[in-house]
């Protein structure tokens, strides 16, 4: 079966943290490659583009990174299987198995290409639960040696949706929804570190963690779960296009110092 993620492995020895990057995905099955308004396919605009690039010194630190390799157009991997909302606050945003980008386009060429309940399952099944259950391995793996594991899970986004809200977004936001899924000490952190930087850093305000943070992040089992939205501008282009090297760089001048930070406590984190 075509593996629907990527695994970096760390270069020297492991500690107990999981990056998760799962919207940075941009390919399609060939068995539904058809399906989608090719022009719009060649450049899905809601991927989270070079996240996994972002964060490539995570194996330099014993981190290991797991990506998608699909599109989130195909099934998206930070929602609920069951489609059930994250947010019930009237915000628009895309589903499980959206139709459309988040300004609302179409994606799919024509309504009888959209995915019924039974293409929605085998979805689920082929690229969603994979990406999981890789997770969830991944984590038990660091959890036995270590006693306790962080998931760090990293996405991007315009800095302006006019969808989800009227302004633009806060340059990174901390996500755990509402301080549920990772210890305070954790919490408080990786904020502190972050906020050592020169960026506008949000905790929850607009985003509290999509569903793999709110699945994996069990405190009281000593799994940790984050996720940390960034606007793109901040690492790529003024179109959020293209790379920015020069800013990429200065993204990780903060988020280096913040994982040596997480690294350090979890060692000093007395397991519940």
């Amino acid at each position: 079966m075509n593996v629907p993620f990527i695994i970096i492995e760390p270069k020297v020895k492991k500690v107990p943290i999981i990056i998760s990057v799962p919207h940075c995905g941009t390919e399609f099955p060939e068995e539904i490659k058809g399906n989608y308004n090719e022009s719009m396919a060649k450049h899905p605009d809601d991927t989270d583009w070079f996240v996994h690039n972002l964060y490539d010194f995570a194996s330099e630190y014993g981190i290991t990174l797991i990506h998608a390799k699909y599109s989130r157009w195909v099934i998206d991997l930070n929602r609920d299987p069951e489609s059930k909302p994250l947010y019930n606050d009237g915000r628009i945003i895309t589903g499980l198995t959206t139709t459309t980008d988040f300004f609302g386009n179409d994606i799919y060429v024509s309504d009888d290409k959209i995915p019924n309940q039974q293409e929605v399952n085998r979805r689920l099944e082929l690229y969603y639960w994979p990406y999981y259950e890789k997770i969830e391995e991944l984590l038990t793996e660091r959890k036995q040696e270590f006693g306790k594991v962080l998931l760090w899970d990293a996405h991007s986004i315009r800095e302006n949706v006019p969808t989800i809200q009227k302004d633009p977004f806060p340059d990174m936001i901390l996500g755990d929804n509402d301080e549920k899924t990772a210890d305070p000490l954790i919490i408080e952190t990786a904020l502190s570190n972050l906020r050592k930087g020169p960026y506008e850093i949000s905790h929850n305000t607009p985003f509290k963690g999509g569903h793999i943070t709110r699945y994996f992040g069990k405190p009281e089992e000593n799994v940790h779960a984050l996720q940390l939205e960034m606007n793109k501008i901040l690492y790529m282009n003024d179109k959020e296009v293209e790379l920015s090297f020069d800013r990429m760089l200065h993204v990780r001048a903060v988020l280096k110092p913040t994982f040596e930070a997480l690294i350090k406590v979890l060692a000093e984190l007395k397991n519940n």
